[in-house]
């Protein structure tokens, strides 16, 4: 092999839901030196056995880790020797369960999972809306903890097996070390913490009886959740005891990534789904629960950090679908391509892009994903891609004045050039239908990931030191008239809305 880089370097890895991404970093560039992500030709499913379900296979995750690890060490970019921690990033709000020996006892519960109106209105009803959100932050709604009692109530006999419950980066983690463990952070995003009195919360235990045997251990965030077991690391080629001292969600680790870290920094991004993620210091709630927040990941319970986040499901998914639908042969270049042919607002199309289960900013309703005002005599392929686009840019304006009603202000926000903001028609439509200037960075999930573990392991004295190299691409600012036209239209977007609604 020949060794390029004799630095320490730094494993990242995002389990993202339609793929693994794997990232390498040089501590001293803090610049990825190998990356790899798998499948490479595909993008892995999402079960759904019934209406409104979504799952996947964990040990399916774990199977596209080792193997995109595996591909990295196949360019000989580096050498695994160098290895000196590893980070973890993972789709939120996810539900693993495993017995006493480690065993996965079903498929994991996914974020976009939509079973659980029951028991989230149970949990609510039995702690009650306002000590929800003083203390939680969030009402229970279709969040970890509401998984774990659907389970509960659902498949009692599977239920009765769980020696721990998971989050997906805790399966992960406890793949490569064999210790289970979670954080502040992780907890928060499955409503399982209380902000007011700085722990588990005892009024989610006590609405869905659950035992305190099934928590992982809380450590802190930054820090060592384990060594990498001689297992594990014969499987990897990577040397053994290298320790896992980073875990958090894609969201306040997307955060992390763009440098946000303070109250009024904002991040956002357009993958699978969009977000809108602003850091604060308040224990800011909204009184309908639309916007959730979470512990961001260099809150304490002696300093807030919070992220505010808002969520829309059908984001990345409406702009694959819309592809795979008018032709899965055209690359999204293409798309971008042909959306740019027509004119802004589609000439009257519209689309809605809530399809990918209950939309937490429409208060967990099941709105559906549709077009209105199709003209068979006008409207081409070129203006359902636009207006997708469009549409999905309506969403996130339509989230943001949700943020603004409960005192978040902002003018510009950072995001990774990646994903929808790689289309030019999608970002100018977000910009100037949110107002918001953009500014764009050469930075990924897994690299913010493997810059974690640097700070776990003490590389870099404070969590904004690893990110001092970020490289920061362009900055596209709103256009007064195109802010003009695009008001006309939202406003068209959101009367349809506000009657699909009803």
């Amino acid at each position: 092999m020949n060794e390029i880089n004799v630095n320490k370097i730094l494993l990242g890895i995002d389990v993202g839901t339609s793929s693994i991404k794997v990232s390498v970093v040089d501590t001293e560039t803090q610049r990825s030196i190998a990356s790899a992500t798998f499948p490479t030709d595909t993008e892995r499913e999402i079960k759904s056995p019934k209406p409104d379900w979504a799952e996947q296979s964990p040990e399916q995750w774990w199977s596209d880790v080792k193997a995109a690890i595996l591909e990295t060490q196949t360019q000989n970019k580096y050498n695994p020797k160098n290895i000196v921690a590893i980070g973890i990033t993972y789709q939120m709000h996810g539900l693993v369960i495993v017995d006493k020996n480690k065993n996965v006892l079903r498929d994991a519960i996914i974020w976009c999972d939509s079973r659980t109106e029951k028991q989230a209105q149970q949990g609510l009803q039995a702690i009650g809306e306002e000590k929800s959100l003083s203390h939680l932050l969030n009402f229970p709604g279709n969040f970890t903890a509401s998984k774990l009692a659907w389970v509960k109530e659902n498949e009692p006999d599977i239920y009765a097996k769980i020696d721990k419950f998971m989050l997906p980066g805790d399966f992960i983690a406890m793949k490569l070390t064999d210790q289970i463990t979670s954080s502040i952070s992780s907890l928060s995003e499955g409503v399982f913490w209380d902000f007011k009195n700085k722990k588990i919360s005892e009024d989610i235990m006590n609405a869905y009886g659950f035992n305190t045997s099934v928590f992982p251990e809380t450590k802190a965030l930054f820090g060592v959740h384990g060594n990498v077991t001689k297992a594990a690391a014969k499987e990897l080629n990577i040397p053994e005891g290298i320790p896992v001292t980073y875990k958090a969600g894609d969201q306040p680790n997307n955060a992390l990534s763009l440098n946000v870290f303070e109250p009024g920094e904002i991040a956002t991004t357009a993958g699978t789904s969009g977000v809108i993620y602003a850091v604060t210091d308040d224990l800011i709630y909204d009184k309908l629960s639309r916007i959730n927040t979470f512990a961001h990941v260099n809150h304490t319970n002696e300093k807030n950090r919070l992220g505010v986040l808002l969520c829309i499901n059908g984001t990345g998914i409406s702009n694959r679908w819309i592809k795979n639908l008018m032709d899965e042969n055209l690359s999204y270049q293409q798309i971008d391509k042909l959306a740019a042919s027509v004119g802004i607002g589609s000439e009257g199309l519209l689309f809605l892009p809530f399809g990918n289960g209950a939309e937490r900013i429409l208060c967990n309703k099941q709105v559906g994903a549709g077009f209105s005002n199709i003209n068979l005599n006008l409207h081409s392929k070129a203006h359902f891609f636009r207006a997708v686009q469009e549409g999905i840019s309506f969403s996130f304006r339509y989230g943001l004045d949700i943020m603004r009603e409960n005192g978040m202000q902002t003018k510009v926000v950072k995001a990774g050039k990646a994903n929808m903001f790689l289309s030019k028609v999608f970002t100018n439509a977000f910009v100037n239908t949110t107002g918001l200037s953009v500014e764009l960075y050469k930075t990924d999930g897994s690299v913010g990931a493997a810059l974690g573990a640097g700070v776990g392991l003490g590389i870099f004295e404070k969590p904004q030191d690893a990110f001092s190299k970020l490289e920061l691409l362009e900055t596209i600012h709103p256009d007064k008239e195109a802010v003009k036209i695009y008001e006309v239209v939202y406003q068209k977007w959101k009367n349809c809305l506000n009657v699909d609604l009803g």
